[in-house]
């Protein structure tokens, strides 16, 4: 299974259970950016940053042993072996886990915000 099969969870459930497990991880700089409307490849996108590369694994292991114990989600994780960049696709969130030097290189926030928005916006 992948994503949210097996699931009744909805994407704002999962997204709520995300921002909590990212709280409780003390992950920094948390952005919520609504897809919906505007991609087809998932409801929500998180974006976050690690002090470390071990605590973007430890972030990264922790999210997605909770999308499977708590709502039968079996997440794809890329990136987790270097622990710069690590993505986390549920299905209806995708999930960036960054160290901060490579968050700011890519500046995906930039990419996914209206034009505008403060891309600083803590959740």
């Amino acid at each position: 299974m992948t994503g949210t099969e097996g699931t009744d969870a909805t994407s704002e459930q999962l997204l709520a259970a995300i921002l909590k497990e990212l709280d409780d991880m003390k992950a920094e700089d948390i952005v919520q950016i609504d897809l919906r409307g505007k991609s087809s490849i998932g409801d929500y996108m998180v974006i976050c940053s690690g002090r470390s590369s071990r605590q973007v694994a430890a972030i990264a292991d922790k999210v997605t042993e909770a999308m499977k114990q708590d709502h039968g989600v079996f997440a794809k994780v890329e990136g987790k072996e270097t622990g710069d960049w690590v993505l986390i696709d549920t299905g209806d969130v995708i999930v960036h886990v960054f160290r901060p030097e490579v968050r700011e290189f890519y500046q995906l926030e930039k990419m996914w915000q209206p034009m505008g928005a403060d891309t600083k916006t803590a959740v």
